[in-house]
């Protein structure tokens, strides 16, 4: 098959017919073999039924429904691991990304070798105040972060080399962090195209003010599991030691200047309480190093590597 398309959506039961009907033109003038997966997160309005009735109409079209809104992440999880097509594609429900763009994208994966391309939304429709801007903050702290240089991390249009989406889990809000997950799961051809954002046509947006912190908070988190899930001894216990090593110094300046000089309680100086919980700290720190160790070690996945499929000798 060349083409997987995942469409994650939730309540987006206006705009699914006329988006079916666009991708299955531009698919058809291609000539791909194709299938497009729409992963219902827990719609509340007619988004399944809708499925169901082009589902009926076109068998290259297959659904999977949610119980509750789960996310973003999920949905797209749930569509990779269905995924069949050598090229993988994702794009929103909204309307606002064009399937005119899916030959080029996927081009780029086939000809051109890009283990995955992101699309860059360059013109944008969207509110400058509150989208654009902290936008532009978000994708300059993932670039510098990372060291991938893309300038839209968040783009829902991309397109995947059917190796990257089993390889990779995209979970809690991830979805934002994919070409990070890919580059910790060893693919580092990540390319970037410049794609057509159009005005939005039916709805109202899912996400509010607060993706933005979450998306940072979410940054913080991917970059340290990338670095240090599989040696957490490597970061707790270095500041575990040095945070110990503080708190011992100090008291060790305060146990010779008492017997010293003889002028004060121990007890009496706000520096020996610092003394205190830097040793308390700097011992737990360890002991959650030590943990991490036996989390990672025991764990199924911790000797599975990424293993570059070969033929011939």
């Amino acid at each position: 098959m060349d083409l997987s398309i995942v469409i994650p959506l939730f309540n987006e039961d206006e705009s699914l017919p006329e988006l079916a009907a666009w991708i299955e033109r531009v698919v058809q003038e291609n000539n791909y073999s194709y299938e497009i997966i729409m992963v219902d997160d827990g719609s509340t309005d007619d988004s399944w039924k809708v499925i169901e009735g082009l589902r009926a109409v076109n068998p290259n079209i297959k659904g999977i429904k949610f119980q509750r809104n789960y996310g973003k992440s999920a949905a797209l999880n749930e569509g990779f691991k269905a995924a069949q097509g050598d090229v993988i594609i994702t794009m929103d429900a909204d309307m606002q990304d064009s399937p005119d763009e899916i030959p080029g994208l996927r081009k780029m994966i086939v000809e051109d070798g890009f283990d995955m391309v992101s699309g860059w939304k360059k013109k944008r429709y969207d509110n400058t105040l509150t989208k654009n801007i902290p936008s532009k903050f978000f994708n300059a702290a993932a670039r510098k972060s990372s060291g991938i240089k893309l300038h839209d991390f968040n783009c829902g249009l991309k397109a995947y080399r059917k190796k990257v989406v089993k390889s990779i889990e995209v979970y809690g809000e991830m979805h934002r962090y994919i070409p990070i997950l890919a580059k910790w799961a060893g693919f580092r051809k990540i390319g970037e195209k410049v794609v057509e954002h159009r005005p939005r046509k039916f709805g109202v947006t899912k996400f509010g003010w607060e993706r933005f912190v979450n998306g940072f908070l979410d940054l913080f988190s991917i970059m340290f599991v990338g670095k240090f899930g599989k040696r957490p001894m490597h970061f707790f216990g270095l500041w575990g030691s040095v945070v110990f090593f503080t708190g011992f110094v100090i008291w060790a300046y305060l146990f010779i200047a008492k017997f010293a000089f003889q002028k004060y309680n121990m007890t009496d100086r706000p520096l020996f309480y610092i003394g205190v919980i830097s040793l308390v700290i700097g011992v737990q720190m360890f002991l959650a190093g030590f943990l991490g160790e036996l989390i990672a070690r025991n764990s199924s996945e911790r000797n599975t590597y990424l293993i570059e499929e070969k033929t011939g000798l």
